[in-house]
């Protein structure tokens, strides 16, 4: 989903990933907290002091929206869910969890951990306010993280698809009708639909005076809309998938060259003069692997007459791949998953094909014309 994020280390196996956009945000919310929010509610501090705690309440913020995806992650994995990465973004954070749930109830414990961690949060630094009204600053940190924990938690119950409330939503959509399409589809819509009130709120506060407020509330909304309606068009398109197979859209006909053919002949011959996006190198004498256009564009223009296919090449070894009788529609979230656009399929230690993401569509395209 993030794949332009910065590794901040790792929290129980877990991987800390930073958006860029995590930066503007953070800056952002130090700025309005420390020229506006603490002025206004603590009047006569020293100009550094409002920066100092205006900038630790920022971090501090994000660290509570991390404990809050730590406990989404860490519910999933009791659940047998794998985990590999958190990312902090613009709009707080999202945990990847690499697998569907198996069961509403599922479903129902790792969506409702992390509003229920926030309430938590927001508990424990109300409970902080009474011990630390002798220090104003620190006085009014607590004070704010136990509101907007508060919030957040609050915000996050709202039944749209896909805040945390959404997904609850979806548990018991899904325990009560049996199925977890239609209760996703339910739940996007109901998403869709809070991102247009949101939408309309913001646009309202904006019109009425209230710019940096309402402008942030149309744009909460416009991300949840727009998520929505993306889980929308994916239900779509794995309904239409169902259980066809790998197999299915697959080419067995892709390009293969040997470990010592130039790069400069594999640009000539096959990328500028075939269109080929990817070729197979062949395993003789060493381990084969996969050459890309993206790890074309790694080498300099002045290597690509010495440079060897085997120096250009992602061993298979290193990349993802999948099996001939595997889901199609397992096979495309993997794409997604590590941010590739093809997958070698393998079957007894040997390539059989490859499928990426134009072949996925073309196929899509064909059971829209032909039926499923």
């Amino acid at each position: 989903m993030f794949r332009h994020s910065i590794p901040a280390g790792r929290i129980f196996g877990i991987s800390i990933g930073l958006d860029y956009s995590w930066f503007l945000i953070v800056g952002l919310l130090a700025w309005l907290l420390a020229a506006g929010y603490f002025p206004a509610e603590f009047p006569h501090w020293p100009h550094a002091e409002y920066w100092l705690v205006g900038t630790a309440t920022a971090l501090m913020l994000f660290g509570s929206v991390l404990v809050h995806e730590l406990a989404h992650s860490l519910v999933a994995r009791r659940f047998g869910l794998p985990v590999p990465r958190i990312t902090l973004f613009v709009f707080g954070g999202v945990s990847e969890i690499a697998a569907e749930p198996a069961s509403a109830a599922v479903e129902f414990w790792v969506a409702v951990a992390g509003p229920l961690t926030s309430f938590a949060l927001a508990a424990i630094f109300w409970r902080l306010e009474q011990p630390l009204a002798s220090s104003p600053p620190l006085f009014a940190f607590v004070k704010y993280l136990a509101y907007i924990n508060f919030i957040l938690g609050l915000f996050n119950l709202i039944p749209g698809f896909p805040l945390d409330g959404g997904r609850v939503f979806r548990a018991i959509l899904w325990r009560i009708t049996g199925n977890y399409q239609k209760a996703t589809s339910i739940a996007a819509t109901t998403g869709r639909f809070f991102g247009f009130q949101l939408i309309f709120l913001g646009v309202w506060q904006v019109l009425a005076g209230n710019f940096i407020n309402g402008l942030w509330i149309a744009f909460i909304g416009w991300f949840l809309e727009s998520a929505a309606g993306a889980q929308l068009q994916q239900e779509v398109v794995r309904g239409l998938l169902g259980e066809h197979r790998v197999t299915d859209a697959m080419k067995r006909d892709f390009v293969q060259v040997p470990r010592d053919t130039p790069l400069q002949e594999i640009i000539d011959r096959h990328i500028l003069s075939d269109g080929a996006r990817y070729l197979l190198v062949a395993p003789n004498g060493g381990p084969g692997g996969l050459i890309t256009l993206r790890s074309v564009g790694r080498v300099p223009r002045s290597e690509w007459p010495t440079a060897r296919a085997s120096e250009v090449m992602m061993p298979l070894q290193k990349l993802a791949t999948t099996r001939p009788d595997a889901v199609l529609w397992s096979a495309l979230q993997e794409m997604g998953r590590d941010g590739v656009n093809q997958l070698p399929v393998v079957d007894d230690g040997r390539v059989v094909g490859i499928v990426s993401r134009e072949d996925v569509l073309h196929y899509l395209r064909v059971l829209q014309t032909f039926g499923r």
